[in-house]
């Protein structure tokens, strides 16, 4: 009998580990617990609390945008980010961590400059980038990893 493949995918609003058949993930799947939409389309803001919940609990790849209010660049990047993970959200998920609000999470994975751009499989760091990128540059990014 065929069994069907699922992925483990944190709930971007109260964290919850949801299990999803791969084939369901352009359904617009929802949280068991919350009902909130698991791949929104749209880059998640994480904390010192909820990013390792997040990051290990994802069987989709995450990249993480580490910027800060002040930066220029992440300010450029933005709208490039917030536009990839609404194209990208069934392959990738989008998510972003203020280097202000949380440093223990930037000190912890030596963040330098902003923005950066860090990509998780499986929980684990594979690849990362510093500087702001438009989207071709990114998709080409994302593609190589």
């Amino acid at each position: 009998a065929f069994k069907e493949s699922t992925m483990e995918l944190a709930c971007p609003q109260c964290l919850a580990v949801n299990r999803v058949p791969d084939t369901r993930l352009t359904d617009n799947p929802k949280c068991g617990k919350c009902a909130a939409a698991l791949l929104p389309g749209k880059p998640i803001d994480l904390t010192a609390a909820s990013f390792d919940t997040f990051i290990q609990k994802s069987s989709l790849p995450v990249v993480v945008d580490f910027w800060a209010d002040w930066c220029g660049p992440c300010k450029m990047m933005a709208p490039v980010f917030q536009q990839l993970a609404a194209e990208m959200h069934t392959q990738f998920r989008f998510a972003k961590v203020e280097t202000e609000a949380h440093p223990k999470v930037s000190m912890g994975l030596h963040i330098r400059s902003i923005p950066t751009l860090i990509l998780f499989k499986q929980g684990i760091e594979v690849a990362r980038t510093a500087g702001a990128m438009d989207a071709l540059a990114l998709k080409r990014w994302l593609a190589a990893t």
